[in-house]
């Protein structure tokens, strides 16, 4: 069943995107734009942005992850806390009677909760940055409500989709469906399908379409093999242990039907680690670099950052979730957002669509929690395919060799690359032969670097610079 007066329903968003659309790339492994440029999706986790901030806080927010280097917002339309009954900054509900066929909409620009989404949209578009579109939480389709049944099924699910896809099916959306929950039964499984058939219906097929799990889980469990799902999206969850939760993005990327895969959710930056302050503490930007590099390397094709006051949009006139450390107008400001940007750099110095994780580039120690060590201190390699460049991520400042054969060149060009301030440093140029070992410029548990081996004959520039 189609929306009534749908065209009436569109105000404020249907322009022409600035942005270019984007795709998945002939290799099925990354994300391009139309023309076949690569793009590097870097998202941040503004799950409660709609919901929570007047829109001089959005503007405040967004210009500062622009100015970060991120590309992608994530962003939920009916918001996980209370978003169908609790209304926004403006005093604004998204749905009339808790009714996803009909959206609460007022002829007008900027007089309802639809037009401050437009708002948000528009300005993320503004300054070059796309939204990571969540329909809805995941509660409001998995979750009974109080007439017992969720808020979503599949009939409603579908309109809503196509509501939804043709509003913004001129803007620069990825969309995100599921939102931090399992599929459990068949009516679940049902009622997400209806809504991406919704979706593309609404937007003509025009946008890229995934699905963000609950904890420790994958979109692949569920519908890795179905048409709609462009690429896979993992929450690693909010643990910092490379085996227990992140081996699992390399397992993602060896599925077949082969398709790009990214953690839309690791370990958030001052967040409770394992849900367990008492007995773990905080998150501290490291927490956030290794994920960050570990899931690089294991072949996925963006990467998401979350500050655990940011995602809640937490200000102390606010109810706080798991204890934020601070608010969210200062954690925007913590470190671990503004190193995020330097992995993108590095990665778009060299070949792009050519890269592939390869951990035999890591000579084996003879301690082998040393290398290619355990827990916290995983070391990872990755590289070009026809072996012009290779990158290892060492977790901690400690000695270790590396397979030289990778590099398929008489000439080898050696960097260090600091994953906290984006600099190299050159260590040379050298014959290439056999096994070789590097020594980072600082040994400590907490200094993390990136060792780069170029073909000298490349002539590539320095890491994390373009040409």
């Amino acid at each position: 069943m189609a929306f009534p007066i749908l065209g009436l329903f569109l105000s404020g968003a249907i322009s022409a995107s600035a942005l270019p659309l984007l795709k998945v790339s002939e290799n099925h492994r990354f994300l391009v734009q139309e023309d076949g440029k690569p793009f590097f999706y870097l998202g941040d986790t503004a799950w409660e942005i709609f919901h929570r901030l007047k829109r001089e806080q959005v503007d405040l927010y967004l210009q500062d992850r622009a100015q970060k280097g991120f590309t992608v917002i994530q962003a939920v339309a009916i918001a996980e806390f209370d978003g169908d009954s609790v209304a926004n900054a403006y005093g604004c509900l998204p749905l009339m009677d808790l009714d996803p066929t009909r959206p609460a909409i007022k002829e007008g620009p900027d007089n309802d909760y639809w037009d401050h989404v437009d708002y948000v949209v528009n300005k993320a578009e503004s300054l070059g940055l796309y939204i990571g579109f969540l329909p809805t939480w995941g509660r409001y389709w998995h979750d009974a409500t109080k007439n017992g049944k969720p808020l979503f099924n599949p009939i409603n699910a579908e309109q809503y989709g196509e509501w939804l896809g043709n509003r913004y099916k001129n803007k620069p959306i990825i969309w995100i469906l599921g939102g931090d929950r399992s599929v459990d039964n068949n009516a679940q499984r049902e009622t997400i399908r209806a809504m991406a058939r919704g979706l593309k219906k609404g937007d003509g097929g025009r946008h890229l379409m995934t699905f963000h799990p609950c904890g420790a889980a994958g979109s692949s469990q569920w519908f890795h093999e179905e048409s709609w799902l462009d690429f896979n999206m993992r929450q690693n969850g909010h643990g910092n242990n490379f085996r227990a939760e992140y081996a699992k993005t390399l397992d993602d990327y060896n599925r077949k039907p082969v398709k790009p895969v990214l953690d839309g959710e690791p370990i958030y930056e001052d967040h409770p680690i394992y849900f367990n302050a008492k007995e773990n503490g905080h998150s501290v930007a490291a927490d956030t670099r290794r994920p960050l590099y570990w899931d690089l390397f294991s072949g996925a094709c963006g990467h998401t950052y979350g500050n655990h006051a940011v995602w809640q949009m937490y200000q102390p006139d606010r109810a706080p979730i798991n204890d934020p450390l601070m608010p969210w107008i200062e954690a925007i400001k913590q470190p671990g957002a503004t190193q995020m940007q330097y992995a993108r750099k590095l990665l778009e110095s060299r070949p792009y669509l050519t890269r592939i994780p390869d951990d035999s580039i890591l000579v084996t120690d003879r301690v082998r929690t040393a290398v290619p060590g355990s827990g916290r201190y995983v070391f990872k390699a990755t590289r070009d395919e026809t072996g012009t460049y290779a990158f290892v991520y060492c977790p901690v400042g400690r000695r270790f060799s590396v397979n030289m054969g990778v590099i398929h060149n008489s000439s080898v060009r050696a960097w260090w690359f600091d994953p906290r301030n984006g600099k190299a440093i050159k260590i040379g140029e050298f014959s290439n032969a056999g096994q070789r070992e590097f020594t980072p410029p600082n040994l400590g548990e907490e200094l993390d670097w990136i060792l780069v081996l170029d073909d000298a004959s490349k002539k590539y520039p320095t890491p994390g610079q373009k040409n």
